[in-house]
């Protein structure tokens, strides 16, 4: 189902819509990377759509198909961590606990030498254990090596086949921004994923965050062949 739109967006269609429907290739070959401002304003601008509303349920279509289910799980050795992405509650204590208002997004990550593979994001309800692990046996190979810190949420994964390995930051005194030295590269994909947010949309909502991390993942799994990019989302084979 398609996310809704905006209030005070209808559901009516242009042509160049429905030429979009027909020929993808129409609207992909414009869509902004992302070092510019992907807003529905900006390619309505340049499809010359009549209506707002168009631009934007295209855009959301584009979203939807940049995951594909037979997509292959991560491999190897994996970097597992949270991330919160929006504002905090006043008064709440540090931590895991401090991000109240926030959306949660679990994040992983292959560690390729020093530096990353592919990635996955998922935005969830909860820190839970059938939360964090039912992510990583969504996501990762079944006997892959995850490292992740000593939150008790990720314990079972050593019963579901995993080499879980894991940092105590608090035993390491990693506190603050030193807590990304444990899991470096997770911490710079959670970087740059909320740079990537702040520079290219003027605000997400809760309920619209896992289009938005789908699109990241699709862009940067493609970062280093990005004209290939443009076949890989009309083909069945996405990262």
């Amino acid at each position: 189902m398609l996310p809704v739109p905006p209030p005070g967006l209808n559901h009516s269609r242009d042509r160049a819509a429905q030429d979009a429907d027909a020929d993808p290739s129409l609207v992909l070959g414009r869509l902004p990377d992302e070092h510019r401002d992907a807003r529905a304003l900006q390619l309505q601008r340049q499809l010359g759509l009549k209506r707002y509303e168009t631009a934007w349920m295209l855009l959301h279509k584009l979203r939807r198909a940049m995951v594909a289910p037979e997509r292959s799980p991560l491999t190897g050795e994996i970097e597992v961590d949270d991330a919160y992405i929006g504002g905090t509650d006043s008064g709440r204590r540090g931590g895991r606990d401090a991000f109240g208002a926030a959306t949660i997004v679990i994040v992983a990550v292959e560690v390729r030498g020093n530096g990353s593979g592919r990635i996955r994001m998922e935005a969830v309800d909860d820190l839970s254990a059938d939360a964090l692990c039912g992510f990583v046996q969504d996501n990762v190979l079944e006997g892959a090596t995850v490292r992740t810190d000593a939150w008790q949420g990720f314990k079972r994964l050593a019963r579901l086949g995993y080499d879980h390995q894991t940092t105590s930051l608090r035993a390491e005194g990693m506190i603050g921004r030193d807590a990304a030295r444990a899991l470096p590269r997770v911490h710079r994909v959670i970087s740059n994923f909320k740079t990537w947010l702040r520079g290219t949309y003027r605000g997400v909502s809760d309920h619209q965050m896992q289009v938005y991390l789908d699109e990241f993942v699709f862009r940067f799994n493609r970062r280093r062949t990005p004209m290939a990019a443009f076949q890989t989302l009309l083909g069945p084979n996405h990262l």
